[in-house]
């Protein structure tokens, strides 16, 4: 047996120490020093008795880490982490800086099943998930290297509703005061439209921020340019939106890749438009990213403009967003293009 701390709530906690007949406020220690002084051995819990610390260890306890490979910074600041894990499999994580805010993107699986034809990490297909722990040492690695690290997305690699278990324990994890310490309106979980994932996300007592991919109005366009979609039709990802909304009363975020020619006419803005109408959202339009062994452009800026400008005119909020980190494989769509 097993059992990685890092990936253990307070409550589980609580359970393993009563199990070692200890008290109680033990666990705290225990959670406070694996997530918030982030020690990497038992042995450095000091407030626990060496007899604990080494039952601990015998009976397969332990404190996951992940390798530092390679650190590459962009001249816009965005900074590339790429970690290795236990098993030797690899992961990227994003450091964006936004008008005075720092934003981690985590990975939640190595590598991605979801196929989007326009995704790098696409290509890779999927290995295997992360455990909450790989997750939160995303996080804890970055602030190790001294970055304050204000808000998480879960935009890396992977699709993180089909992580669901260990994205959500993760989230609960690096929100408690008493490890991180992440506001959970700056924690945002982003899909390509897994309807079984929104409608779980909505019945939480934790509720993170919900971005989704769209990347076209249609469900053909859609499956053209994400495979995985033809499982879930708009309509099925519009419904679950409307109930996660009636229960939580939160806007949702839209990501929408302008790739040109493919998707970024004024007619399908205004589809768009017609798509989203009565949901409360927000739209972030993402010029696309190239990497090798995809054939497509980025939308000219005149065409993400006139495409912005419809959905404005139509009420729905908007954000055009441009390059960062590109110049290190680093972008949106970008992850694992160096593998």
């Amino acid at each position: 047996m097993s059992i990685d701390l890092k990936s253990l709530t307070l409550s589980e906690l609580e359970g393993v120490v009563e199990q070692f007949g200890q008290p109680r406020y033990t666990a705290k220690y225990i959670f406070n020093f694996v997530q918030a002084k982030w020690v990497s051995e038992i042995g450095e819990i000091t407030p626990l008795s060496k007899q604990f610390r080494a039952k601990l260890g015998d009976e397969g306890y332990y404190i996951s880490s992940v390798r530092l490979v390679e650190k590459l910074e962009d001249r816009d600041g965005t900074v590339k982490y790429v970690f290795e894990l236990g098993d030797g499999g690899r992961i990227e994580s994003v450091l964006l800086f936004d008008k005075g805010r720092r934003t981690l993107c985590v990975s939640s699986q190595v590598g991605c099943g979801m196929g989007c034809v326009f995704c790098a990490t696409g290509r890779l297909g999927l290995s295997r998930n992360l455990t909450a722990g790989e997750i939160i040492e995303q996080v804890i690695a970055a602030r190790r290297e001294g970055e304050r690290v204000g808000n998480v997305v879960y935009m890396g690699m992977g699709e993180a509703f089909e992580n669901y278990e260990a994205v959500l324990k993760s989230v609960r994890i690096l929100n408690h005061p008493a490890g991180v310490g992440i506001g959970i309106r700056h924690i945002t979980i982003s899909t390509c439209g897994i309807v079984e994932g929104i409608e779980r996300l909505g019945g939480e007592e934790i509720r993170p921020r919900l971005a989704i991919s769209l990347n076209g109005p249609s469900d053909a366009l859609r499956v053209k340019l994400m495979p995985a979609a033809a499982r879930h039709p708009l309509s099925e990802v519009l419904r679950a939106v409307r109930g996660y909304q009636a229960k939580t009363r939160q806007r949702v975020s839209f990501e929408y890749v302008m790739i040109k020619g493919v998707n970024d006419s004024s007619l399908h803005g205004r589809m768009l438009v017609k798509v989203l109408r009565g949901v409360m959202c927000n739209v972030n339009l993402i010029e696309y990213n190239p990497h090798e062994g995809c054939g497509f452009a980025g939308s000219s800026k005149e065409a993400i403009g006139r495409f912005a400008e419809i959905l404005k005119q139509a009420g729905i909020e908007t954000t055009v967003r441009f390059r960062m980190g590109r110049g290190i494989k680093a972008a949106c769509g970008q992850l694992g293009s160096g593998k």
